[in-house]
């Protein structure tokens, strides 16, 4: 069974759903290093102090913020607990919002929101109330030592919960945003939504693989068994010169949706060694 983040409660109005988090697939943050209490020597793994040179209990570990190069803020785990806000426990909702207005930039991890028995009818009810609105709640919950702004919104049955960037760690890069001065052709217009309409596909995560882990994995097989792997090939790209040539070839060229995954799915090839490939090319000798 897999082990929760955080326990604590939802709430919105007067009504409180106690609920669980787990993580759903795994940001700007102060990191704190652990300390000898002793020395204030920063702790190799195992716990290892380097100044008193031995091995050190959990109980000897305090934490600290390095404010110059090897001088620390200490802190011990009662101070920390002192400045934790109510969100460490509650996470009260604090306005909903229509989920097509949340920018996905935004996003960071994303949790499973499970009820526990007292709070399943509440957690029903939240559930129904915003499928049918089509809104997601904002609240803001304190998990691993931040405050996290996040978003609750339904999927398959169920709420799930995404911790947001907050603004002022959303980076600005200066080159971005800067071609809607590029003239652009009707004609290139027509043809780009026309390769767009020749790809369009309902999204189906399961058809897409990792296929440099399956090349990996299938690389390490083929050492064990002492072949060599065959490289992947890779197109040789160069910059397009005439935009309404390349989109016509790409509509002419396009491959068909079913086959662009089945072709991401393939890992790489093994190639048989000397010997291997000797006896695949010698002729069977046929049945007397």
């Amino acid at each position: 069974m897999a082990n929760s983040v955080w326990k604590g409660h939802i709430t919105f109005g007067l009504i409180s759903i106690p609920v669980r988090l787990f993580a759903a697939a795994r940001s700007e943050r102060i990191s704190m290093n652990q300390l000898h209490k002793e020395c204030h020597t920063r702790i190799r793994q195992p716990l290892f102090c380097p100044t008193c040179n031995r091995q050190v209990e959990r109980s000897e570990i305090v934490k600290g913020y390095e404010y110059e190069k090897d001088q620390y803020v200490l802190f011990n785990e009662d101070e920390l607990d002192k400045i934790e806000p109510p969100s460490a426990s509650t996470m009260e909702i604090l306005e909903f919002v229509k989920l097509d207005e949340v920018d996905p930039l935004y996003f960071d991890a994303s949790y499973y929101v499970t009820p526990e028995e007292a709070g399943k009818k509440a957690y029903q009810l939240l559930l129904l109330a915003m499928e049918e609105s089509g809104y997601g709640a904002i609240a803001k919950l304190t998990m691993h030592q931040r405050e996290h702004i996040v978003v609750i919104r339904p999927r398959a049955q169920g709420l799930t919960l995404h911790t947001l960037y907050y603004a002022d760690e959303v980076r600005q890069v200066a080159e971005y945003g800067h071609t809607d001065k590029v003239e652009l052709k009707e004609a290139e217009k027509k043809l780009a939504l026309q390769l767009i309409e020749s790809l369009k596909a309902h999204f189906e995560p399961e058809k897409f693989h990792d296929t440099y882990r399956q090349s990996l994995r299938a690389m390490i097989e083929a050492k064990q068994k002492g072949q060599e792997v065959a490289e992947a090939p890779h197109p040789k790209l160069a910059p397009v010169i005439d935009l309404m040539d390349a989109l016509k070839k790409s509509l002419a060229e396009k491959p068909s949706p079913a086959a662009a995954p089945a072709a991401m799915k393939s890992p790489l090839r093994a190639v048989p060694d000397a010997a291997s490939a000797r006896r695949q090319k010698s002729p069977k000798k046929r049945a007397g």
